[in-house]
């Protein structure tokens, strides 16, 4: 906005000197607040003279040859401001400018058309990208920001600063409803939001696999199909997350969790979701992390887990933690199975090396009733009690090698039976200098899954099966993968 003032400096001729020289003075203002502007600067076109603003937004152009000219103000940050005037001999012409921001006249951004997934869309993947839309009248650079949510809690993701129109989602739950929405920003207007669309992810595939993998040095717990075909991670790579058991009647995961620098057992349903602590006062711990192992109990109300030479119960909520066993020598408990349909239950103790190793079976009071494994040289575990409680599956190192970095070097897999048949030892066509340990039984019991390397303790683990009436039919399922189970 422009005012213009015209001020005689002699009335004393009635006809005006166009030849003369007169002035311009004047103030710039800040619009809508009349703030004083300094430093702006007043200039003519045709040029005659250039002056800037003083502190408190004034100015004076004096000596300014009569005629027509165009008067402006300019700053940078500010939206120049032109007037065009007549300057008259021995007259004065005061102009005010009002001056804004150089972005004033910069409209916003329209708001963005999503486009994929379709709103409302069904049956997902949890990985998928979004795509969308956008246009800024003024050719603006936008930046974009996403926000997530869904039916399932309170939860609201937000992913700011996406320069591109497309942003790829992962890290969703199965079965769960989302709500996306972009917001677009010229960083001049306020942003503005699109409309919000709805989508949900589909069921989780039936795999009944699970098992860990090193992912940047945390153990990460991955389900999979029988092939192998179709793997998924189910915890972050952020933790340390291992020894995962499943509970068919439950749709549960146990597990281990490093928690600074204790280990403790959480649950999680199939898919990953709802990950919950179960132990707190007494953490999960032996002589060796990756040795150690759990059992479901009580259909899958309830966990028994070792505690150096303790076996403990504790209820699937945490609550109601009771003793059910302790050695009586001092040495350590590291690995327990139950069997729900007889209530017996497996041990493995060993000694602060890991060696000195018994294989026993007790009832639901802590009461002994048979000893399957002691006396032997060498490392032993991997226990796994058959559905009819009739077989108990181990593994145990032949070699009978005993060092201090627990590396065995010809560990088989056995399955003892309690009717008093003979041991049988499933590993007689394994390759030499390579172990089979962590074994536990197929859901139909005609099977062994298990783990087998080689006995330098750095190469890779494969995750094999083999069939218990043809030993030497092994099939390799899952590469560089540790600890799996099969439900």
């Amino acid at each position: 906005m422009v005012l213009v003032i015209l001020t005689t400096f002699s009335c004393s001729e009635d006809t005006i000197d166009l030849e003369g020289l007169g002035s311009v003075k004047g103030r710039v203002v800040k619009v809508g607040t009349n703030e004083p502007l300094e430093n702006v600067k007043i200039s003519t076109n045709p040029g005659s003279s250039t002056v800037f603003t003083n502190a408190e937004g004034f100015y004076l152009l004096e000596n300014v040859p009569s005629g027509d000219y165009s008067l402006s103000a300019q700053r940078e940050g500010l939206l120049a401001v032109f007037e065009g005037i007549s300057v008259i001999s021995d007259r004065e012409l005061e102009v005010v400018f009002e001056m804004d921001v150089e972005t004033a006249g910069n409209r916003p951004p329209d708001a963005a058309v999503l486009l994929t997934p379709a709103d409302n869309a069904t049956n997902l993947p949890i990985e998928l990208g979004l795509v969308w839309s956008s246009n800024d009248p003024d050719n603006d650079e936008l930046k974009y920001t996403i926000t997530l949510r869904n039916d399932e809690n309170t939860n609201v993701e937000v992913f700011e600063n996406i320069t591109d129109t497309t942003f790829a989602l992962s890290g969703l739950d199965y079965g769960v409803k989302y709500f996306w929405q972009v917001a677009s920003s010229d960083d001049i207007n306020d942003p503005v939001n699109s409309s919000t669309f709805a989508f949900e992810t589909g069921i989780p595939p039936n795999n009944r696999i699970v098992f860990t993998r090193l992912v940047q040095g945390n153990s990460v717990i991955y389900s999979s199909d029988e092939s192998g075909a179709t793997e998924i991670a189910l915890t972050s790579e952020s933790k340390n997350s291992f020894r995962p058991r499943r509970n068919v009647a439950t749709g549960k995961i146990a597990f281990l969790q490093s928690v600074g620098s204790q280990t403790h057992l959480f649950t999680m349903n199939e898919d990953g979701s709802q990950v919950r602590q179960v132990t707190s006062q007494v953490g999960v711990s032996g002589f060796n992390l990756e040795e150690i192992d759990f059992s479901w109990d009580a259909n899958g109300s309830k966990l028994l887990f070792p505690n150096q030479d303790k076996l403990y119960s504790i209820n699937a909520t945490g609550s109601g933690l009771s003793l059910v066993y302790q050695t009586t020598n001092g040495n350590l408990i590291t690995e327990v199975d139950k069997n729900e349909n007889t209530g017996i239950i497996a041990v493995k103790t060993n000694d602060l090396d890991g060696y000195s190793v018994e294989i026993l079976t007790i009832n639901q009071s802590g009461v002994v009733q048979e000893t399957v494994l002691t006396g032997l040289a060498g490392a032993a575990g991997g226990i796994n009690l058959s559905v009819d409680g009739t077989q108990l599956l181990y593994t145990r190192d032949i070699s009978g090698s005993e060092n201090t970095n627990y590396r065995r070097l010809d560990s088989h897999m056995f399955i003892h039976n309690f009717n008093g048949s003979a041991t049988v030892d499933l590993s007689v066509e394994k390759l030499s200098g390579t172990n089979d340990f962590d074994a536990r039984f197929s859901p139909n019991e005609a099977s062994i899954i298990y783990v087998n390397t080689s006995n330098d303790g750095i190469s890779a683990k494969n995750i094999q099966v083999l069939t218990i009436s043809d030993v030497d039919a092994r099939t390799d399922v899952l590469q560089n993968a540790a600890m799996p189970d099969w439900e």
